[in-house]
């Protein structure tokens, strides 16, 4: 059996909602638009932690956060753990990582057989002579801006850091598409090795800097959130910007008109990687394309900005796989998770899926099989926050049920009734079943 080529491309903060053919009249983004228009859409797929670094390693060793041991922003895989890339290079893929992978420890690889891109730093607390995590503490602080200021910087701007790494990661994957598919100048393409090719930006993470002819066309058009009712919650309010207080309006639909710009820029980025494995002879429709991104980002609904929450804008991310000549076009509507992706991988390319894995196959819904209706419908998000405190989400059906270590208290939302966010049922006696349910299985995961 001939295993398939797989691209598979990724953003950073990129909200679900934020996607032309997700329904959004003002956002351009042609190029993942026709993507999807020949792919299987998950229309509710969630992150296994709405913090971008446990959200990637748990995407990478399909297991959630506490079992991979990655529940804090600077956490990392072990050395030599299981992810999927790692699994595949086992079975003869070529696995070769572009851009964005956020890794923090020692081992920089974790699996990859080639990386490109200048995403390799390691934490301090990881450098030891004796291999061990060290204990020594970074005190220069992480040299981040407040929300507050992020938004009043936002607008045209010189190429930042993120536009950098980007312009670097696209380069490094066109140079790598040639040289593997053409080669013209030894003309010994390596081509037959099945590939899985990673490519992840930056964008749309802040800062929230875009071109001039980008930023020119979305300012008077986006959306924005200026009014946004706030839940009464210690945890959900905490890190609030007040607009007319903090930021002036203007403010927020500069950073927002940044944010739809630099979504843009990465859907062009991933149009030209498509043409190059096109203008390199491959022909696309051979190959499984899959899109997603690591969490959202809130844009200033609820009054919160960036991720670290679970309402719908941070939690929910894009999801789709393309491969219209095995599994059609269609759309998912059960939940799934990043986590799922890793036992996907394997059925996609006929690898036996390893054992100890959170991860659930996608193929029986890709195939839109009916005993795909009965497939476990829940999902699991979970994260410590900068206090250290352990908070989760379980998402069933429409129900989402969430719990705050710092202060122990519970939010219900129900998605059917209430999209919005805004009511917390936690104390509605029509779901007092399904609440006692929520707290068995939290209690289950060891909260």
């Amino acid at each position: 059996m001939k295993r398939p080529n797989i691209l598979f491309l990724m953003c950073d903060e990129h909200r679900f909602d934020v996607l032309g053919y997700a329904g959004n009249s003002v956002i351009r983004t042609p190029v993942l638009d026709s993507l999807a228009s020949q792919a299987v859409v998950f229309e509710n797929a969630y992150t296994p932690s709405p913090i971008c670094i446990p959200a990637r390693q748990c995407l990478m060793s399909g297991q959630y956060p506490k079992h991979c041991n990655c529940l804090e922003y600077s956490d990392d895989l072990a050395p030599g753990y299981m992810t999927f890339a790692r699994h595949l290079s086992f079975y003869g893929y070529e696995t070769v990582a572009c851009g964005k992978l956020h890794h923090m420890g020692p081992d920089q690889m974790q699996g990859w057989t080639t990386r490109i891109g200048g995403d390799t730093q390691v934490a301090p607390r990881y450098i030891a002579l004796s291999g061990d995590v060290s204990p020594v503490k970074d005190t220069s602080g992480t040299g981040k801006w407040s929300d507050i200021q992020e938004i009043k910087r936002a607008g045209v701007g010189p190429r930042c850091r993120t536009q950098s790494a980007d312009a670097f990661t696209l380069e490094g994957a066109l140079n790598f598409i040639q040289d593997r598919f053409v080669d013209a100048y030894y003309d010994r393409p390596n081509a037959l090795q099945p590939l899985l090719l990673k490519v992840g930006f930056n964008r749309p993470h802040y800062p929230y800097f875009t071109s001039e002819a980008a930023f020119s066309y979305y300012l008077n058009r986006v959306p924005i959130y200026c009014e946004e009712p706030s839940i009464e919650h210690p945890f959900l309010n905490r890190h609030g910007v007040r607009v007319g207080c903090d930021v002036t309006e203007r403010e927020i639909r500069r950073a927002t008109a940044a944010y739809y710009g630099m979504i843009e820029e990465a859907d062009a980025d991933f149009g030209k990687i498509i043409t190059a494995l096109e203008n390199a002879g491959q022909n696309i429709d051979d190959w499984i394309v899959i899109y997603t991104a690591d969490h959202g980002e809130m844009l200033g609904q609820h009054g919160i900005w960036e991720k670290q929450q679970f309402f719908e804008a941070s939690v929910r991310v894009p999801l789709f796989i393309r491969c219209p000549k095995k599994y059609g076009v269609h759309k998912v509507y059960q939940n799934v998770g990043l986590c799922d992706l890793f036992a996907t991988l394997c059925d996609l390319t006929d690898v036996p899926i390893p054992d100890n894995l959170d991860s659930r196959s996608l193929l029986p819904l890709l195939k839109n099989d009916s005993s795909a209706k009965n497939r476990d419908n829940e999902v699991i998000s979970h994260f410590k926050d900068m206090g250290g405190y352990a908070n989760l989400m379980i998402k069933r059906d429409f129900l989402k049920y969430q719990y705050y270590g710092e202060t122990s208290t519970e939010i219900l939302f129900d998605l059917q009734r209430n999209p919005e966010e805004t009511i917390n049922y936690i104390d509605d006696k029509k779901y007092a079943e399904p609440i006692k349910e929520f707290r068995l299985r939290k209690r289950d995961l060891g909260y």
